[in-house]
């Protein structure tokens, strides 16, 4: 453990909702791969909403149902998220390799049991990633979610895996 500390546990924006199976062949259109960032951006979660690339703002946060992020293992999934500014993603459920790449990439993403049957898209959201709690609305609803372990923090609280990397080997560890 190397004890960086999160600049932010708390997170306040619109939500953008999304359904279950989520893929990250709809992260990250294959198609795409070999075109340049800002074209293979444009087409961020197109299939399911066509208008989000464009109109996703710095600090929105992705709700979804369950099994987001499953399909292959790409990186550029959550790496496309977070060039758009997605705050951090909370589905019903995880797909576990997504999970791991948000996480090494910087990108807080959670589990929250039913957020995608409480939030309405556009609406307010707040979540505390260490506290692991959801509140919806105005305080409309408040739901436990999944806290995310104290090592994942401290990659978080780096920025990604690489910056801990980074600074790991300044100190000589």
């Amino acid at each position: 453990m190397t004890g960086a500390r999160l600049e932010r546990t708390r997170f306040r924006g619109r939500a953008w909702l999304f359904g279950p199976d989520i893929s990250t062949d709809m992260l990250s259109p294959g198609q795409y791969v070999h075109d340049p960032m800002e074209i293979r951006l444009r087409h961020v979660l197109e299939p399911a909403r066509p208008e989000f690339a464009s109109q996703v703002r710095p600090g929105d946060i992705v709700v979804a149902g369950a099994n987001f992020g499953c399909g292959s293992s790409r990186e550029s999934a959550p790496q496309h998220l977070k060039d758009l500014g997605v705050a951090l993603v909370v589905a019903d459920s995880l797909a576990r390799i997504f999970a791991r790449n948000a996480i090494a990439l910087g990108l807080p993403a959670l589990s929250c049991p039913g957020v995608s049957a409480t939030v309405q898209d556009h609406e307010l959201v707040e979540v505390d990633i260490v506290a692991g709690e959801v509140v919806v609305g105005e305080g409309r609803a408040h739901l436990g979610a999944d806290r995310i372990p104290e090592q994942m923090l401290d990659v978080l609280g780096h920025g990604g895996i690489e910056p801990l990397l980074v600074a790991l080997a300044a100190r000589g560890r």
